[in-house]
C-alpha cells in the first residue's frame, strides 16, 4: 500500500507519500499560486511527481481550508483562489482519476485520533486555532459524515452573550458573513482585536501571547474565558474522550494549564471539563490525515 495526502494551505502546497505501516517515505511542495487555473495545474503537478516517485499510488487524499457545498459541489475558502469553483471535480479530471477531499482541520482530527494525541481513545475531537478555528470529530477512528459538510466549523459559534455585554465587545462581521462569531475573537485576528479593545494597543497574536503574564494579562484571561466557553458548548454537544489542541495558538507555552483552569469555572458546576491535550503530528498531520481518508474511503468500496 502507498497513500499519498496533500495539505494545501494560503502559501504552500505539499504532498507527502505514506507507506504501509503510514510512514512518511517522501514530500514535495510548492509555492500556493494565484490564480485557479494555476492552483489546480499546481496540485495536479505534486500528485503526478508522488505518482511517479512511488511507483504508482492505491488512493489520494486532499486536505484543504473551508467547505465544497455537497449540493453544488462548489468550494468556499477565504485563503485560496478557488471560491465559486468546482475544485475536487477539477482535480480529478486533471490527473485522470479520483481524490478524497476533506478539510484541513477534519483532517487533522482524523490523524491525531488514529495516529496522535488521541490515539486509543474512542471519540476525539480536534481543535484547531490560528487564523481561524475550526476542527473535526472522530469516533472509532473514523470522521463523523454529515450531508452539508460544514460538521466541525467550530469557529462560526455564537460568541457568549453574557461575556460580549460584560466586556462591551464590538461585534464585527466574520468572514462567513455572519455576525458575532466565536472566531472573531478567539482566533489570532480576534486576540488582537481584544487587546485593541481593552488596552489601546495594537499587537499581533504572539506579541500579546508574549506579554500574557504582565501587561496582556487581562486580555488574555479574557481570550481564555470566550475559548472556554467554547470548550464548554463543544463538551455539552459531544462530550468527547479528549479535545486535541493544534494551530498557531497552541504553541503558546502554558495554554494548555490556561485554558483547562478556565474551562473548568465554565462547565456546569460539580462537573469536569474534558481533557484538553496538545496535538502530537506536527506539520504531517493534515497530510497523513487527507492521506488516511482516502484509504479508509477505498477500503469501505
Amino acid at each position: 500500500m502507498t497513500v499519498a495526502g496533500l495539505d494545501i494551505g494560503g502559501t504552500k502546497i505539499e504532498v507527502q507519500i505514506f507507506d504501509e505501516d503510514w510512514n512518511e517515505v517522501a514530500r514535495n511542495r510548492c509555492a500556493t499560486p494565484e490564480g485557479y487555473e494555476d492552483l489546480v495545474g499546481d496540485i495536479a503537478s505534486q500528485i503526478r511527481w508522488a505518482t511517479e516517485e512511488a511507483g504508482g499510488l492505491d488512493a489520494i487524499g486532499v486536505g484543504t481550508a473551508g467547505l465544497v457545498n455537497p449540493r453544488t459541489g462548489l468550494a468556499l475558502t477565504a485563503n485560496l483562489p478557488a471560491t465559486d469553483h468546482p475544485l475536487p471535480a477539477d482535480i480529478e479530471k486533471a490527473i485522470g482519476r479520483p481524490i478524497t477531499f476533506v478539510n484541513d482541520c477534519r483532517a487533522l482530527a482524523l490523524s491525531e485520533a488514529v495516529f496522535g494525541a488521541g490515539r486509543g481513545r474512542r471519540t476525539v475531537m480536534g481543535l484547531i486555532i490560528g487564523t481561524g478555528i475550526g476542527g473535526g470529530i472522530a469516533i472509532d477512528g473514523a470522521l463523523i459524515p454529515g450531508p452539508t459538510a460544514t460538521g466541525g466549523e467550530f469557529g462560526h459559534f455564537a460568541a457568549p452573550a453574557q461575556l460580549v455585554a460584560k466586556h462591551s465587545l464590538p461585534v464585527v462581521q466574520c468572514g462567513c458573513g455572519r455576525m458575532g462569531c466565536i472566531e472573531t475573537y478567539v482566533a489570532g485576528p480576534g486576540l488582537e482585536r481584544l487587546a485593541k479593545h481593552l488596552t489601546g494597543q495594537s499587537l499581533t497574536a504572539p506579541e500579546i501571547a508574549d506579554r500574557r503574564h504582565v501587561v496582556m494579562a487581562e486580555v488574555w484571561s479574557l481570550w481564555c474565558e470566550l475559548a472556554a466557553e467554547m470548550l464548554h458548548t463543544l463538551t455539552l454537544t459531544v462530550d468527547p474522550d479528549v479535545i486535541v489542541f493544534g494551530g498557531g495558538l497552541s504553541k503558546v507555552p502554558g495554554v494548555i494549564d490556561d485554558l483547562t483552569a478556565a474551562a473548568a469555572s465554565s462547565q456546569i458546576p460539580g462537573f469536569a471539563p474534558a481533557q484538553l491535550v496538545l496535538a502530537q503530528g506536527g506539520d504531517s498531520s493534515g497530510a497523513r490525515g487527507a492521506a488516511y481518508a482516502a484509504w479508509t474511503e477505498q477500503q469501505d468500496g
